[in-house]
Order: C-alpha cells, then sequence, then structure tokens
C-alpha cells in the first residue's frame, strides 16, 4: 500500500507556481523595457520602421511610438509588484500584457517581427500570471 503525501504535492506546486510569478515578471519587466525602446525610437522616426500606405488602423508613427512608451513603462511598473508578488500586479500584468497584445498587433505592419515576438511574449506573460494562483498559495500556508 502506497501513501501520498499531499502537502509534498502541493508545495511543489506551489513552488512551481511561484517560479512562473518569477517568469512573468522578468518577462514583464523585459517587455516593458522593449516597449520603451520601441516608443522612443519611434517618437524619434528612426528609419527601421516601415511604413504601410493602405494599412486600416493606421495611425501616425509619433503616436504609435508615445503608445508604446506608454504601455512600456506601466508594463515596467507592474512587473516591480510582481517580483513583490502583488494581487493587484498579476491582474494589473495580465490586463497590460493584454493590451501590449492588441498594440503590436495593431502596429504589426511597422514593425512585423519585432511585433509578432511581443505578442507571443506577452501571451506567456498572460499564460504565467493566470496560472500562478496566489489565492490558494496563502489559503494552504495559513497565511
Amino acid at each position: 500500500m502506497t501513501a501520498t503525501h499531499p502537502t509534498h504535492t502541493s508545495s511543489a506546486k506551489y513552488a512551481w507556481a511561484g517560479g512562473l510569478r518569477l517568469f512573468a515578471a522578468v518577462m514583464l519587466s523585459l517587455a516593458g523595457l522593449l516597449g520603451i525602446f520601441r516608443g522612443i525610437m519611434a517618437i524619434a522616426e528612426d528609419e527601421v520602421f516601415v511604413t504601410t500606405p493602405n494599412y486600416v488602423f493606421k495611425f501616425d508613427l509619433t503616436s504609435w511610438g508615445w503608445i508604446h512608451l506608454a504601455l512600456g513603462v506601466v508594463a515596467a511598473l507592474v512587473s516591480y509588484g510582481l517580483f513583490g508578488a502583488a494581487a493587484w500586479a498579476r491582474y494589473s500584468g495580465i490586463g497590460i500584457a493584454a493590451l501590449v497584445i492588441i498594440a503590436n498587433f495593431l502596429s504589426l505592419p511597422y514593425y512585423p517581427v519585432w511585433s509578432v515576438v511581443l505578442i507571443a511574449m506577452s501571451g506567456f506573460i498572460i499564460w504565467a500570471l493566470c496560472v500562478d494562483r496566489g489565492d490558494d498559495e496563502r489559503a494552504a500556508t495559513g497565511r
């Protein structure tokens, strides 16, 4: 007869979730930093951006720069809350990563490869933050 040890299983599960939260914090801070750099490049109207004349969601390159700069700053600030395991940061991180996905989708023709990379990165951030269940961890440890 084998005995199961639910405390060992649950502690390993929570360690895994804590690792995912740290992964999301690092990736969100990286996405924020890269968004800040992308915003600065677009505001300065750098030559790395492609212009597509017949795109449905057409904004000026400077407008996209300000959008990406603002999202990058907010993402970097939220990532600091994730390092501290704040519940507000987890929910805000999901929201800001979703906004980053939308902004990168809409600005896809200006910098296509980088937009796809940031869309994928933000998808992993959302996944990691949704898997992390901070409430369950606090309930199991009695905090």
